[in-house]
């Protein structure tokens, strides 16, 4: 199947609570900690909230089975957050590392649509990457792409109770209470692999049963994360690896998901 504009469906009501886009590159070593209230007063009008939370520690997709070669960062760089004053929007910075999310913070919040995330990720890293070149801190080389796509289905939106998950996601089904000698389980964590084409990475989901903490409601929390880079090594070029990851996610989601609920519960419009 290929995704075009006119092909890919759409959904007037998306269950999606958070996008993030990201860029793994190789270590800014003059990229102090010092640098980040001058990078931060380039985002400040729009991102006026500050935080530091632990690193983030590289995962990069490989095809040759070497085992992954962590590196320890001395002297650490804490990975910081600017968040937008309305909360939806989170910039995130490290040594080695620059990501955008967008997420749902209230229930009328509403999803921008690919074009529009994508497009706020693009502004943001350049804004970035031209800081970095104004201060001489290095060249941002590109080691790695991430689209990760968070999609939350609370408990009332096609199941009621965790052994309906088959109702959502026909090939992670539990069978009835009255053939299964095991009650209904208490938590479901259903994790698969596929590898993009070309080997330029691997698209992982995730299926796991959670409660809300604002309300504590159940909900299914369906993952869907593309990484990788392939021959897509150039700030240039790495725009159409994200479209590309873009499709594959749609793709995952299209085929992991019930076509019912596409239709009746996320309102598919083509």
């Amino acid at each position: 199947m290929t995704l075009t504009p006119q092909t890919q469906p759409e959904y007037e009501n998306p269950p999606v609570n958070e996008v993030v886009c990201g860029i793994f590159f190789g270590r800014l070593e003059k990229f102090l900690s010092s640098y980040l209230g001058l990078l931060w007063d380039q985002y400040k009008p729009d991102y006026s909230e500050s935080r530091e939370v632990a690193p983030l520690v590289p995962v990069v997709e490989r095809f040759d089975n070497l085992p992954q070669q962590p590196h320890i960062d001395v002297p650490p760089l804490p990975r910081t957050w600017f968040v937008h004053n309305n909360d939806n929007g989170v910039i995130q910075v490290q040594r080695d590392r620059f990501l955008h999310n967008w997420r749902k913070i209230r229930s009328d919040d509403e999803y921008p649509r690919y074009s529009k995330v994508i497009e706020m990720f693009r502004t943001h890293l350049s804004t970035f990457t031209t800081f970095i070149e104004e201060h001489n801190l290095g060249v941002i080389k590109p080691l790695q792409y991430e689209l990760t796509y968070i999609n939350h289905i609370v408990k009332g939106n096609g199941w009621e109770t965790i052994s309906d998950v088959g109702n959502i996601f026909p090939y992670c089904s539990w069978p009835p209470t009255t053939s299964a000698s095991l009650p209904q389980p208490e938590i479901i964590n259903w994790q698969t692999s596929f590898a993009l084409p070309e080997q330029t990475g691997r698209l992982h989901t995730r299926i796991h049963y959670a409660i809300r903490p604002q309300d504590n409601l159940p909900l299914f929390r369906f993952e869907l994360t593309a990484r990788g880079i392939g021959n897509y090594t150039t700030l240039e070029s790495m725009w159409d690896w994200f479209q590309l990851a873009h499709d594959w996610i749609i793709r995952g989601f299209i085929d992991l998901t019930s076509p019912q609920l596409q239709k009746d519960l996320w309102r598919q419009r083509r």
